[in-house]
């Protein structure tokens, strides 16, 4: 039976892959060469194409026939990702060495339009300058009574499982594939980080429902990842340890790994979490992140598999009242004396910033800091701390200034992620995938930063808006790009300004992380203070008088974040304790920077908002309307943390708004 292009259901959104968006390519004549089950995914979506708008696509060339416009042919048997693009004579043609790099060279064409068949002829070679490019998951095979279906989640329940097993029907699990190849990420890993009971299972007697899952994304290049338990010997084998070392414990895991790898062939490898938050990990034996790595590294070599160990290491349970202990320091100490004793194929996932994705954080100095071990960077899409998908906060510039860092002024983060980006997936089985259909946006330009990191965020910002809006518009495209360009672009600083001031972070509800909570964590196991007092806010990272923190980066960067006088404003509270009354770069005092940047920040979301209303007769209504309904949420939000911030801070210092405010 020919593959065809996945039908979604009349009420979910084709997000970046609307109908229209094909037009170009589907009223033209293409020859495609080459075989391949990648390449009947090509000949699929270019035949869908041109059946609903009257273009013509062969498999071999007619005698006689006229010449083609579009010609995608597979030119080798490799496994590569990278395609060349051709324009000149009148003709379109891509090619590539292997069937990845041809898909990957179909959505180029579509996302150029009719750019892709007009103007001067030019030629141009595409690879991904980072091979690995994936979303984990944080999702629940059972609903958790805490957590739910989706951990941290904001988007419905799971795309992959329901009633406490794998979607039966696999359609959505194929159209969720199609549009991650067609933002270039091509790795999933489908089950949460922290691995319950029942998700143990998906590695042994319930690997066939993974298995279905894979089958349905292999369509769209899209290898599958599962997360799993270190204690999975104890859980599921019935051994009475787990100890890295021990041969029975190593043979058990090659055993399981190989039944794995028959029920998936193409299996990408494992995710862990270990010695984090509850989960189990080598330190019960004495045994170190290397060992543990390593022993699921080898079960997993000869297949070409990868172990993804996360560094997201530290002290849970940390007295408030010990201030020499500094959760953000944890993950350099922990890891970088293993420099180099980590396997080939073990890869180390670093979470961008030392703390926990909060809005504001420094790049993570333990990037860079192991030469000798794979790192992969690790973001988040779902907006734990920023908004939970009820705000708009497109993420695009926060990613590229992480990207663009270098750590030690020679190679920016995007050359060092050796073994790989990785997002921290923000869809779920809502219509619109993502829950708020701006949030989208994340996604997207995720997925072509990890392909291309030294992009600009605005030019992809713009693709987007492109592909999922402008596709058909009958009037007035320029206007609906413009306005939604405004409503986005800045969304991140505006959500910084209504939150935590200059790099401080969290101040959030705790369990769930919505809403403002000033002292929510601060007297909490959890390591995340500020450490407010009448006289001023901030934690002392500093090597001279602090926790040292700052003596973890390379010599330019130290010197930078070690003097407040040089420290970038946006990080001051990150890494010192300072007054209310110091005056910032800026001009600013500490205090007067929090109640302006709070008032500002309200001010931007209710223009965002006029802004969205205004393009009520471009946008279609259900689109509009989930939109409309998540701002005025987002402005309740605003407000509320709007006068909670400044009230404590006024409550606190005792310092007027030096513009006569009202703060409560």
């Amino acid at each position: 039976m020919p593959l065809s292009v996945p039908v979604l259901p009349e009420d979910a959104d084709p997000a970046w892959l609307p109908p229209e968006a094909f037009r170009p390519l589907g009223g033209r004549r293409t020859l495609i060469r080459g075989s391949g089950p990648l390449v009947e995914t090509v000949h699929a979506e270019v035949a869908e194409a041109c059946a609903r708008f009257g273009g013509r696509v062969v498999r071999d060339p007619e005698p006689g026939a006229p010449g083609y416009d579009l010609v995608l042919e597979l030119t080798g048997a490799e496994e590569s990702e990278a395609f060349t693009f051709l324009r000149e004579g009148g003709r379109t043609t891509v090619t590539a060495s292997g069937q990845a790099g041809l898909l990957y060279g179909l959505f180029h064409v579509v996302r150029l339009g009719e750019e892709a068949f007009a103007g001067e002829p030019t030629r141009r070679n595409h690879r991904p300058a980072v091979a690995l490019r994936m979303v984990d998951h944080w999702d629940n095979v059972a609903v958790h009574p805490v957590m739910g279906q989706v951990e941290r989640g904001y988007a419905g329940g799971s795309l992959f499982w329901a009633d406490g097993r794998a979607r039966r029907e696999q359609a959505r699990v194929r159209a969720y594939g199609r549009l991650l190849a067609a933002c270039g990420i091509n790795a999933v890993a489908v089950n949460n980080v922290n691995v319950h009971e029942t998700e143990a299972h998906l590695l042994t007697d319930r690997i066939g429902e993974v298995a279905d899952i894979a089958a349905a994304l292999r369509a769209y290049g899209i290898r599958t990842h599962l997360s799993v338990g270190f204690a999975s010997p104890l859980v599921l084998g019935g051994l009475p340890t787990a100890d890295p070392l021990d041969e029975t414990v190593r043979g058990w895991w090659a055993e399981v790994t190989a039944r794995v790898y028959e029920a998936i062939p193409d299996f990408g490898g494992y995710v862990v979490k270990a010695d984090s938050e509850g989960q189990p990990g080598p330190f019960a034996y004495r045994r170190s992140h290397a060992d543990g790595a390593n022993m699921l590294a080898a079960a997993l070599a000869r297949y070409g598999g990868t172990v993804h160990w996360r560094a997201f290491v530290y002290d849970h349970r940390q007295d408030w009242r010990d201030r020499t202990t500094d959760r953000a320091r944890a993950a350099y100490d922990h890891f970088t004396p293993l420099d180099g004793e980590f396997a080939a194929n073990a890869i180390l996932q670093v979470k961008h910033g030392p703390l926990d994705f909060q809005v504001r954080e420094p790049v993570s100095p333990l990037i860079g800091a192991m030469p000798r071990t794979r790192l992969a960077v690790e973001v988040q899409a779902t907006q734990e701390y920023t908004g939970q998908q009820r705000h708009v906060c497109w993420l695009g510039p926060m990613w590229s200034e992480v990207l663009r860092f270098r750590p030690a002024g020679r190679e920016p983060v995007g050359e060092l992620a050796r073994g790989g980006l990785v997002a921290v997936s923000n869809v779920g089985d809502d219509p619109f995938w993502t829950g708020h259909p701006l949030a989208q946006a994340n996604l997207y330009t995720f997925g072509r930063l990890a392909w291309r990191p030294d992009a600009d965020p605005g030019d992809l910002l713009d693709e987007w808006i492109r592909l999922t809006f402008t596709p058909g518009a009958t009037s007035d495209p320029g206007r609906l790009e413009a306005g939604l360009h405004a409503v986005l672009d800045g969304s991140w600083r505006t959500y910084e300004k209504y939150t935590a001031p200059l790099g401080v972070g969290f101040m959030v509800q705790p369990g769930h992380h919505y809403g403002p909570s000033v002292d929510g964590y601060e007297y909490s196991p959890w390591g995340t203070y500020h450490f407010a007092d009448r006289d001023g806010i901030g934690v002392d990272r500093s090597v001279a008088t602090g926790t040292g923190y700052a003596g973890q980066y390379p010599g330019p960067w130290a010197e930078v974040y070690e003097p407040p006088d040089t420290c970038p404003d946006e990080l001051l509270l990150f890494f010192h304790h300072m007054s209310y009354g110091h005056r910032l770069h800026s001009g600013k005092t500490v205090i007067q920077h929090i109640y302006d940047t709070h008032f500002e920040g309200v001010e931007e979301v209710a223009e965002a908002r006029r802004a969205w209303a205004a393009l009520v007769d471009l946008v279609s209504p259900a689109r509009h309307a989930r939109v409309a309904e998540r701002y005025e949420e987002q402005l309740r939000s605003a407000r509320e943390w709007r006068d909670q911030v400044n009230s404590y801070f006024f409550r606190k210092s005792g310092v007027p708004d030096a513009h006569g405010r009202r703060i409560y």
